[in-house]
């Protein structure tokens, strides 16, 4: 038991440093790099070694979750038929993201989740043109699935009468805040443990080696610590939990995840970070001495509130929740715990468990949507007038209409490398004005007091 995991660390860091380092990690934060810097493109190796990699861990007795590399295999061939295929930047990253979706969705049977997903941590957009292959990537997987490995939840609870639910509502409030804390607290002890590693005088190859120690020791005191522990979430979810597996999860599990992973070994965090949710929800459930139903509800509860709170994807965290379980009056007091762990999260994390592996790269993501300012600006809001009459019926190659948006015109401007642009009246034909750079600024000041400039309205004349 001590030693395999130790194998299987050092077999992973080998095929790291011979294959690809890429396969190191848990796999979200490399398939965002690969979209954001590396125009959706994935080395063939990654769609082999990724998936070898993460069995040789998680067989070999690591405590990871398998979602994490299949989303990035799933993610790699998307990304080779894109490369195959005469297709843009952005056509490419629907490939690569519908792949992956699709690789979530026959996971867990959550194609609306996968979808969600997609958006909320990958696609950086919301557009038909990405949304609709997506989409049918994910419920074609789904689709696959329920003709391999049967229809259901992939989690069953036990039924619980919705007056409960409303009942406990407020509990879950409460609970989920305290599992944003926890979940911050996860993530930091996680990079703690890497950042610990990366003051060791090795070469990284023998990381993974060395958090096989881990895993290994870990599992001599708590043995159902080790591997994916898809029993152990079941167990949780039906209530029937026993405070020794309640409080191992907490303990061993967590530390045995947060070190082998901080090793930089390859495996997924969803499975671990479900588990230790639901084992937060279950203790509450314990310390109140509630029922098992009861019991159950809470372990729901926490396990969407870990979500929502360590990868910062609460609309994902609520659907997700519901299609694993198929417990749908748990509908309010999942979305009120888990928009509560992602506000703390929010409040107390500058980044999620995701995107801080990409900013100790150096790469700063922000993940805020919103509209385009410009997009909300006309261009004769903000244009310049003549200073001198144009020539007679002289209209220059490009110019932008005067009730355009200032979006398109910035287009214009920057793919033929101008400028400024003359304006042109779409009634008459005639150049009305001139727009430069400087009123692109001018439409973005405007985004800039919207957010800022406080005034009380009530009796004011907006016309």
């Amino acid at each position: 038991m001590v030693f395999v995991p130790i194998v299987g660390g050092l077999l992973v860091g080998i095929m790291a440093r011979f294959g690809s380092d890429k396969i190191r990690g848990h796999g979200i934060p490399e398939a965002i790099e690969a979209i954001l810097l590396r125009r959706a493109k994935v080395d063939p190796k990654i769609a082999i070694l990724k998936p070898v990699s993460a069995a040789i861990a998680i067989g070999s007795g690591g405590p990871f979750g398998a979602e994490g590399p299949i989303i990035m295999t799933g993610g790699a061939a998307g990304s080779l038929v894109g490369q195959w295929m005469h297709v843009t930047d952005a056509e490419r990253t629907t490939l690569l993201v519908a792949g992956a979706a699709a690789g979530m969705s026959a996971t867990f049977a959550t194609p609306l989740a996968a979808i969600l997903i997609a958006v909320e941590l990958l696609l950086f957009e919301w557009r038909p043109r990405s949304l609709v292959p997506v989409a049918i990537a994910s419920a074609t997987a789904a689709l696959f699935r329920v003709y391999w490995l049967g229809a259901g939840p992939l989690f069953a609870m036990p039924a619980i009468a919705e007056v409960h639910f409303a009942t406990l509502s407020v509990a879950s409030l409460f609970l989920g805040a305290f599992i944003g804390i926890v979940a911050a607290l996860m993530s930091r002890m996680m990079y703690a443990f890497e950042d610990l590693f990366e003051h060791l005088h090795l070469h990284w190859m023998w990381w993974p080696a060395i958090g096989g120690i881990g895993i290994g020791l870990g599992g001599l005191f708590f043995p159902r610590g080790l591997g994916v522990g898809y029993e152990n979430i079941a167990e949780l979810l039906q209530g029937s939990a026993p405070l020794a597996l309640i409080v191992g999860i907490l303990l061993a599990k967590s530390l045995m995840w947060a070190f082998s992973l901080g090793s930089g070994t390859s495996g997924g965090v969803l499975a671990p970070l479900l588990m230790i949710g639901g084992a937060v929800g279950a203790l509450a459930g314990h310390l109140a001495h509630a029922s098992a139903e009861t019991q159950a509800f809470f372990a729901l509860i926490g396990m969407g509130s870990m979500l929502a709170g360590s990868l910062g994807v609460p609309l994902t965290a609520i659907l997700f929740s519901l299609e694993v379980t198929h417990c749908l009056p748990a509908l309010l007091p999942l979305s009120m715990a888990c928009i509560a762990s992602y506000l703390v999260t929010a409040l107390i994390m500058p980044r999620s468990i995701l995107t801080e592996k990409l900013s100790r790269r150096g790469f700063h993501l922000t993940r805020e949507y919103g509209v385009d300012p410009l997009e909300l600006v006309l261009v004769r809001e903000v244009m310049s007038p003549l200073t001198a009459d144009p020539p007679a019926n002289a209209l220059p190659p490009f110019y932008a209409y005067d009730d355009s948006t200032t979006r398109g015109a910035a287009e214009i401007m920057a793919t033929e490398g101008v400028e400024a642009l003359p304006v042109v009246e779409r009634a008459t034909g005639q150049i009305c004005g001139e727009l430069s750079i400087r009123g692109l600024l001018r439409g973005r000041e405007r985004s800039i007091e919207r957010e800022n400039e406080r005034l009380r309205l009530f009796g004011y004349d907006l016309d």
